[in-house]
């Protein structure tokens, strides 16, 4: 029986296996869920939009008050060495940041550290992606939307309650009844023929923001305030995120969006999309 092959991680100066990375207990990461991370993978092996998951980055330890003590390019060099130790054919990454130690342990130290992992690329059901998924909303305000942050305690609850109602993700709704963003991705909307998505509290995402690129031209775009009621009358809706790509929506909170099935609109998306993918994995564009 073939074994699979062991992660290999980077933790804070050294490559060390998976099953030997650890933390010291006063790092705030552990005690307060304090710091910052990124998470992508790669198509052809090769990191997908690195440089903007990494700006992105710097700008979530700023929100949060973390001065990176590493450059763009060093961090950037690591991911690529990790990636090189593991010789995964594709991979999911990685990179944290965490609080570093605290003597009183809350407040930061001033000494964080940096952890890149990878690991197998996971890959999820074809059914997503062929018959649609449904999610669901749930009341939630955001604390620092625009910083991605190791707190997830109210996404875990959330996708949690999402899965035992047969949903694969949980939509946050504002108290004013406007649609913010999944727990785990960006969500996006067909309404009369316009893709609609909005703007206001969500963490900026790199796929979303791709898409947006990539549909320019292809499609009347408009990013507004998108009211729940509105989500749930749109014809087509679907999520995006680094790890999940491009998922068609058919219901919402047990409505169901247009035909139950995924949309036409959507499908194009969905191919524009993989076509940039393998066009990176080739070496035809970055």
């Amino acid at each position: 029986m073939k074994q699979k092959r062991k992660s290999i991680y980077y933790v804070d100066g050294d490559f060390v296996p998976a099953s030997r990375a650890a933390l010291p207990l006063d790092d705030l990461a552990i005690l307060r869920g304090f710091g910052v991370f990124e998470f992508l993978r790669t198509y052809g092996g090769k990191p997908f939009h690195l440089a903007e998951h990494l700006k992105r980055l710097r700008r979530s330890a700023a929100l949060i008050g973390i001065r990176l003590p590493w450059s763009g390019r060093e961090i950037a060099r690591i991911v690529e060495s990790t990636l090189r130790r593991n010789r995964f054919p594709e991979a999911n990454i990685r990179v944290i940041v965490t609080g570093g130690a605290s003597e009183d342990f809350i407040t930061p130290g001033g000494s964080p550290r940096l952890i890149v992992t990878a690991v197998p690329l996971i890959r999820y059901p074809a059914r997503w992606y062929s018959r649609g998924v449904k999610v669901i909303t749930v009341t939630a305000e955001p604390y620092i939307p625009e910083a991605k942050t190791l707190n997830y305690l109210a996404a875990v609850i959330a996708v949690r309650r999402a899965h035992a109602r047969g949903a694969v993700e949980a939509i946050s709704v504002d108290q004013e009844g406007m649609v913010l963003e999944g727990k785990t991705t960006n969500i996006f909307a067909f309404i009369e023929g316009t893709l609609v998505t909005t703007a206001r509290k969500i963490l900026p995402g790199v796929t979303r923001q791709l898409v947006l690129a990539l549909v320019r031209g292809v499609f009347p775009v408009e990013i507004r305030a998108l009211p729940r009621a509105d989500l749930l009358r749109a014809e087509e809706v679907f999520i995006t995120a680094t790890n999940k790509g491009i998922v068609p929506v058919v219901r919402v909170d047990g409505r169901v969006i247009g035909k139950g099935v995924p949309g036409p609109r959507t499908r194009r998306v969905m191919g524009i999309f993989a076509e940039e993918t393998e066009r990176f994995a080739r070496g035809t564009t970055g």
